[in-house]
C-alpha cells in the first residue's frame, strides 16, 4: 500500500473510532528540515463536557477552545508544571473531544529524540505522552497545528496494529476511570508504564 496522509474527514467522526483506528499508523514532525516521528501504539480518548477527565468538563475557555473547533488540529498544553501533551482534536466542530497521544514506537529520526530525551534506550523514548512531546521537541508553541498539512501529519502505510486492548486511562484520578478509553496494542514495548489498577481494567478491544 502507498503511504497515505490521513484527511480531515478521518478525524472528523467519533473519538474512540479515531484512537483505535490511529493505532499502527505513523506520526510524523518535520522539524527544520528533520523528520521526527514513528508508530503509534497507545491513545486515549476524552470525550465532551460530560467527561470528567476530559478538558471540556467547565465548559470552553481560552486553553481548550481549540477543542471546540474543526477536527485534525493539534491541542498541546503544559501539566504538572513539568511536561507538553500531544492530542489531535476530533469530531464534528462545536463539540469537544481530542485524542491524547500517548506512545509512540521511533521510526524517524531516533538519536534525535534520544539526545532529546537524554537516554540511550529506545523504548524510553517515546512511552508515554511526556517523553514523547520531549522527544519531538513540541511545545505549546505548536499549538494549532493542522494535522492536514506538512508540518505534522499521520501517515496510513497499511501497517496491521496486531492485538488492540483497551482500559481505564492513566493519571485522571476517579472521575471518569471507569471509561475504558484507553488504546494500546498489546506487547508492544513503547506503551507506557501501568498501574496495577489500570493493568486490571485492561481487556481486548471489542472481546464479547
Amino acid at each position: 500500500m502507498k503511504p497515505t496522509k490521513l484527511k480531515r474527514s478521518f478525524y472528523n467522526r467519533p473519538t474512540i473510532d479515531v484512537a483505535v483506528d490511529l493505532l499502527g499508523k505513523t506520526l510524523i514532525y518535520e522539524n527544520s528540515g528533520i523528520k521526527l516521528g514513528g508508530r503509534l501504539v497507545e491513545l486515549e480518548a476524552y470525550i465532551g463536557e460530560d467527561d470528567p477527565a476530559c478538558h471540556a468538563c467547565r465548559g470552553k475557555t481560552p486553553r481548550n477552545a481549540i477543542m471546540y473547533g474543526p477536527a485534525g488540529f493539534l491541542y498541546v498544553y503544559f501539566t504538572y508544571g513539568n511536561h507538553y501533551m500531544l492530542n489531535i482534536v476530533t469530531e464534528k466542530e462545536g463539540f469537544p473531544a481530542a485524542v491524547l497521544i500517548r506512545g509512540l514506537e521511533p521510526i524517524y529520526g531516533v538519536e534525535i529524540m534520544m539526545r532529546n530525551r537524554n537516554t540511550n534506550k529506545p523504548t524510553e523514548i517515546a512511552s508515554g505522552p511526556g517523553k514523547l512531546a520531549k522527544a519531538l521537541a513540541i511545545t505549546t508553541e505548536q499549538k494549532g497545528l493542522d494535522l492536514t498539512r506538512n508540518k505534522i501529519y499521520v501517515v496510513d502505510d497499511g501497517h496491521s496494529p496486531g492485538d488492540i486492548w483497551h482500559s481505564s486511562r492513566i493519571g485522571i484520578g476517579e472521575n471518569g476511570s471507569e471509561k475504558l478509553w484507553r488504546f494500546f496494542i498489546e506487547g508492544n514495548p513503547h506503551v507506557s508504564k501501568m498501574s496495577k489498577q489500570v493493568k486490571e481494567s485492561a481487556e481486548v478491544y471489542g472481546a464479547d
